[in-house]
């Protein structure tokens, strides 16, 4: 039998995994308020195992409270948040993680002095010998680490080096490879492109298709329209709390992704009055009605 990996105890993940056409994490209508703000409104996302979902927004979409609630941080406040088809309504972010729900932030909650064996292990340290004289595993650790990061394609020449001394790119993957050894089933990016270059970049996309091959069901947070089209599955666009855009990927263009993104549909309702700017060109701006197919079509999956 072919392992996708394992969990602190050794599961594999695989023979955990839900039936094959049952989403790994479902949001219906769900949403959140706080006092009189509400941050999040009708809003349906599903997960599914070997897919990637990405999340599009500009600052203030919406997209911080909604990885918030998927994690565990916080409580949604209307909808269902169901996983494996069971409604939750977690209270800590430990909750989510015994789930099989990781996320990996932007900070990567790595120490950079710290090697980069120790630094997978940060937290979850392995130990031998009998208590009170437990002592760390090193050699255990640093051979694991080793193998799982070869497994997802990352080759480092020295796992003592002190993990700061990594590109971008490559803090991020040890970061991905980190979550799914220890057992995540749905695994949570945070613009893990946000702060890097184009080479970078694309080291990080490669791993995010890597864990997809093995069949994590992976959220993409990201505000490039172009980064999620390498290597998503579905789209969800989401403007001032809400879901403006959720299509497969058969259903949406680049071109129309990027128009939603980058507000569009705004821009075409104002082009009767930009026409009227001198110097600003207008011929090239989207038609309002041309942005409508793609919503009305992925409505109608998610409703």
């Amino acid at each position: 039998m072919t392992t996708n990996g394992t969990g602190t105890h050794g599961a594999i993940i695989e023979d955990t995994m839900p039936e094959e056409d049952r989403p790994l994490v479902e949001l219906r209508n769900a949403g959140k308020s706080y006092g009189n703000i509400r941050a999040l409104h009708g809003v349906s996302l599903t997960v599914q195992s070997g897919k990637v979902t990405c999340v599009l927004g500009d600052n203030g979409a919406g997209k911080s409270t909604l990885i918030k609630i998927i994690s565990g941080l916080h409580q949604h406040t209307e909808g269902e948040f169901l996983v494996d088809g069971t409604p939750v309504r977690f209270t800590t972010p430990r909750e989510a993680l015994d789930k099989g729900i990781a996320t990996v932030y932007q900070d990567l909650a790595t120490v950079p002095l710290m090697p980069v064996w120790r630094n997978f292990f940060l937290g979850s340290e392995m130990t031998k010998g009998p208590w009170p004289v437990r002592r760390l595993d090193i050699e255990k650790m640093k051979k694991t680490a080793d193998e799982e990061l070869r497994n997802m394609g990352i080759v480092l020449d020295d796992l003592d080096q002190p993990i700061g001394t990594l590109s971008g790119g490559q803090r991020q993957s040890v970061a991905i490879a980190r979550a799914v050894y220890f057992g995540a089933r749905v695994l949570i990016l945070d613009e893990p492109t946000a702060a890097l270059g184009v080479k970078q970049s694309g080291v990080v996309l490669k791993y995010i298709a890597a864990a997809r091959d093995r069949g994590l069901g992976v959220i993409f947070i990201t505000h490039n329209p172009h980064h999620a089209y390498m290597v998503g599955d579905h789209f969800s666009v989401l403007r001032l709390g809400t879901m403006e855009l959720s299509a497969d990927r058969s259903e949406v263009s680049l071109e129309e992704l990027t128009n939603h993104m980058a507000g569009g549909a705004e821009l075409a309702a104002l082009k009767h009055e930009l026409a009227q700017v001198r110097g600003v060109d207008v011929e090239e701006l989207p038609e309002a009605e041309d942005l409508q197919a793609p919503v009305a079509a992925s409505s109608e999956g998610t409703s």
